[in-house]
């Protein structure tokens, strides 16, 4: 009879692997309990938003709940947020925010499934703003959106249009526009043409309106 004993190696590479999951499921369930709090909702109250149960939220921001796409997308839709966003906050690394983050021009960019159009996170973790690289080249207005946070749109590529609050503002490389929390936006190229935006959001915390 010959016994078969798994390396410990293997074993060791297993349980940190576990251990990383289940820090990456607190950090995410923390952050969305963040803001949670910020937008001044109760549990009962988003999962009235979300269509998801209580108990699973709640097991959600303890950590020991994992998230489909879908999921994220229902909760990021709730608190005026995305889902890449949601995402950047669970891969962050445990002991909080890196004080310098380098991102190459070559790291791709991610469809998130949120606003029809790829884009990746410039800073992860928990801080003041939240810059977004977002590309795009539909020539169809999308869904409007609004959140509580101030944000900051600057033309990097193409030409876009942006609607704020009804009004539409043609944006070409080097415009930029900046609006207040609680303005109805939205985005698209008025030729169908490729675009590239820098969008940057104020955090949900550690700032007060003037």
């Amino acid at each position: 009879m010959t016994t078969t004993v798994a390396p410990q190696a293997d074993t060791a590479a297993a349980n940190a692997g576990v251990q990383d999951e289940r820090a990456a499921n607190i950090r995410l369930g923390g952050h969305i309990r963040r803001l949670r709090h910020a937008r001044g909702m109760t549990l009962v109250r988003l999962a009235d938003a979300t269509d998801l149960s209580h108990p699973f939220l709640s097991q959600l921001e303890r950590g020991l709940a994992q998230p489909s796409l879908s999921t994220l997308r229902r909760i990021a839709l709730a608190l005026e947020t995305s889902p890449i966003e949601l995402i950047a906050a669970a891969d962050a690394p445990a002991q909080g925010a890196a004080e310098i983050e380098v991102h190459r021009s070559d790291e791709g960019l991610v469809d998130d499934g949120f606003a029809a159009t790829p884009a990746r996170t410039l800073a992860h973790g928990t801080r003041p703003m939240h810059p977004l690289e977002v590309a795009g080249e539909g020539a169809e207005p999308g869904a409007v959106f609004t959140h509580a946070e101030d944000e900051f749109v600057y033309a990097l590529a193409g030409e876009v249009c942006v609607e704020l609050d009804g009004e539409v503002h043609a944006l070409s490389p080097g415009d930029s526009v900046y609006y207040r929390g609680g303005v109805t936006h939205r985005w698209w190229s008025p030729s169908g043409e490729a675009y590239r935006l820098l969008v940057v959001k104020q955090g949900p915390s550690g700032w007060t309106r003037p």
